[in-house]
């Protein structure tokens, strides 16, 4: 394919040039050599080993009950040493590789920048581009460990590689809209670029140079650790107020930052502030502040007047934050006994048990998440949708590019036809599988296209979202939701039409983001890309392979009632994926947010939603001079609580306030610092947790050696999760 070089940078240009975005500006170089070698042995060999190896560990550490993901930091710093290594090590001669006709080494010189971002890719792939593990993966857990049910490993294989590879397709329509215009500068690269530059660039700063303070950095996490990991581990969640009236249910529903509002809880411990809205540190102030206007909008204003002042939907019968589902009596629900040997609901077993009820947050869980999708199309149409318009109809003609898209003209581009080929490709696969599999999958054809046009359609607001605020509102809720008044009372076409149309547009969001790190560092699309499709297939692989493996392994995995009390296989996410299928599948919204349910009022979210950034609109349209209005992001505001369950509130509230002081006091008092350490603080925090994680699991966990004390007693609020409704009986808890 022919390559634009009318759009190149000249030197002179280059050095007086750069992105209009000041935190880009600080971090991203200007400069590129296109003759760096990229496709080496280096890059293949670190790369797949450590897409392998990250697989593995995020799949099984998926099960416990404090999740670990690794992220690919670590494998950016330790493939350095590795990578200088086999530089060192492997023999320089050049032979000829018969089939291509071409001279080749294995070590063609110094190992380089753009190896490593390579091998990076490779890695971030390892932990599904932010997931962890394959988010297809819970349907083959919740078939095999909450409903005791089986699938085989061809069906699981599939609809794992297929529901992330649909991605590709999406992101290649986008690139333009989202890789290549400078405002959409994609917040969470800049660590990576940071860090990048810290381990390659010599550092001519004043002061202790970035090299040296990300080991100190990562030195100090990866001791610190050992308390919160192991020695103290209530540190992760310090709820104070529970300890202050340790008798008083409603003190410790108030104060508990793991089962209740978290009043004043606060995490001593990097995996908490990091959990879920990942570091705090590289998402903008502003973000973080629609985030805590949401937070306090719904944890400390919506939560206590339902609760407490109008007891909505008898909401003192149940915990006040969890993801169980419960009788109308505070009882936890007994799913088995409305499942019939078909994998569908029983009804007249459903009659007789009764409807299925939740916690108070779950209920507005579910109402924010319908409000969030219905703003996030009206704030992109309303804040974005001229310029969408604009790009859409110039995207033909040579518009005057930024610095950094100049650079990477250079190189050639990626056919379009290749992700057409790949979309097309996938897409007729995930169809045989309907056809051909249809007992184990329940998905029809027409379900299947129909999710894929849902995703297509909530890609380019999303990915707007993600690029300029570091948070992204999740499309799993509106799929859940569209498909279970379409098909109720089949909870397995539920959960797969969701991770089609939920995880399709997911993956997308992350191929996009990485190829914003490829734009940043000047790699070449076609290494990008490619990389990127070798990693999710083999990481895709692993995930259900170790999946497999514990599935089949661990006694009782999963299963909290049957588990000892120590017992760390107690699989959190996948519980909250499990109620899901029970509540949009086999039950039907129908059922619990339709006429013949208990919340059908939440349906109104959906208008509350669609009508606040038009607000927010008409404010800035009245007050074009007020710059903080167009900051005002509904999206962001209404969809903050949407990780809670299974985050908690002490994940918000240590986030929040770790993220306030680095992004507006460091930022505003102490900027020069900023510029130099924050990002590389943000590297160094997750790296020496990781790496303690990592050891602290094979040293001690392995063997389950445990020490008992009152600092590894949990947060001490056991009382935080007592119904306070007159009559309810639950075990432990007091009777009103």
């Amino acid at each position: 394919m022919a390559v634009d070089r009318s759009l190149e940078v000249s030197k002179e240009e280059e050095g007086k040039e750069n992105s209009p975005v000041e935190q880009v500006a600080f971090t991203v170089s200007t400069e590129d050599d296109p003759t760096i070698p990229v496709w080496t042995f280096r890059m293949w060999f670190l790369g797949l080993l450590s897409c392998v190896l990250l697989s593995f560990l995020n799949q099984f550490f998926s099960y416990r009950k404090e999740p670990l993901i690794i992220t690919q930091i670590s494998v950016q710093v330790a493939a350095l040493p590795l990578g200088r290594s086999m530089a060192s090590a492997l023999p320089k001669r050049r032979f000829r590789v018969p089939l291509f006709g071409k001279e080749v080494s294995l070590n063609p010189g110094p190992f380089n920048m753009k190896e490593h971002v390579l091998i990076t890719i490779f890695a971030s792939a390892g932990y599904a581009f932010g997931n962890g593990s394959a988010y297809a993966v819970g349907i083959v857990n919740i078939i095999k460990a909450f409903y005791g049910r089986n699938i085989s490993f061809l069906v699981a294989w599939l609809i794992i590689i297929t529901t992330q590879v649909l991605g590709y397709g999406w992101a290649g329509l986008l690139r333009k809209y989202v890789v290549e215009p400078a405002h959409m500068w994609w917040p969470s690269t800049l660590v990576q670029v940071t860090l990048f530059r810290v381990l390659h660039e010599k550092d001519h700063g004043k002061g202790m140079s970035r090299n040296t303070f990300f080991f100190i950095a990562m030195s100090c996490s990866f001791c610190y650790y050992v308390f919160p990991g192991y020695l103290f581990s209530t540190l992760s969640c310090v709820s104070w107020v529970c300890w202050i009236w340790p008798r008083s249910v409603t003190a410790h529903q108030i104060g508990s930052g793991l089962k209740g509002l978290g009043l004043g809880a606060f995490g001593f411990d990097w995996s908490t502030i990091a959990a879920f809205l990942f570091s705090p540190l590289i998402s903008p102030f502003f973000a973080i502040m629609n985030v805590l206007a949401g937070y306090l909008l719904v944890v400390f204003l919506t939560v206590p007047l339902a609760y407490w002042g109008a007891n909505l939907y008898n909401s003192k019968s149940f915990p006040i934050f969890s993801s169980n589902l419960f009788t109308a009596q505070g009882q936890k629900y007994n799913i088995s006994q409305i499942v019939n040997n078909k994998f569908e609901l029983d009804l007249a077993a459903y009659n007789q048990n009764g409807q299925i009820h939740l916690s108070l947050f779950f209920t507005l869980t579910y109402g924010f998440g319908f409000a969030t999708i219905a703003s996030t199309i009206t704030h992109v149409f309303l804040f974005y949708g001229k310029e969408i318009w604009q790009r859409t109809v110039a995207a033909s003609k040579n518009n005057r590019p930024d610095i950094h898209t100049k650079l990477m003209r250079k190189y050639p581009d990626i056919p379009q036809w290749w992700f057409y080929a790949l979309l097309c490709g996938t897409l007729a696969v995930a169809l045989a599988l309907c056809g051909f599999f249809k007992e184990e999958v329940q998905l029809p054809w027409w379900g299947l296209l129909f999710a894929c046009a849902l995703a297509s359609f909530f890609t380019l607001p999303i990915s707007i979202i993600t690029a300029t605020t570091n948070q992204t509102p999740g499309l799993n809720i509106i799929t859940e939701y569209v498909m279970g008044y379409i098909l109720p009372g089949k909870p397995i076409a539920n959960v797969c039409f969701k991770v089609y149309g939920y995880m399709s547009m997911s993956q997308a969001v992350s191929f996009l983001s990485d190829f914003k790190l490829g734009h940043y560092m000047k790699i070449p699309p076609r290494s990008m890309f490619l990389v990127q499709f070798i990693g999710t297939i083999v990481a895709g692989t692993v995930n259900l392979g170790v999946a497999w493996w514990m599935l089949g392994s661990v006694k009782d995995i999963c299963q909290t009632d049957l588990l000892a009390a120590d017992s760390p296989w107690t699989c959190p996410g996948d519980r909250v994926f499990f109620d899901a299928s029970v509540i949009w599948g086999l039950v039907g919204p129908k059922r619990i947010f339709g006429k013949l349910g208990v919340y059908p009022q939440l349906n109104w979210f959906f208008l509350g939603g669609a009508a606040a950034p038009v607000i927010v609109w008409l404010a800035h349209k009245a007050f074009p001079n007020v710059k903080w209005i167009p900051l005002i992001n509904m999206p962001v505001m209404l969809g903050s609580t949407a990780n809670m369950p299974p985050a908690t509130a002490v994940n918000y509230t240590s986030w929040i306030t770790v993220g306030t002081i680095f992004n507006y006091f460091i930022f505003k008092y102490h900027k020069a610092w900023w510029h130099r350490y924050n990002y590389v603080l943000s590297a160094g925090l997750d790296a020496g947790l990781a790496f303690m994680a990592i050891l602290l699991y094979f040293t001690l966990g392995l063997s389950n050696t445990s020490i008992e004390w009152w600092g590894t007693g949990g947060e001490h609020c056991a009382l935080a999760s007592c119904p306070t409704a007159k009559g309810v009986k639950v075990d432990g808890c007091p009777v009103y």
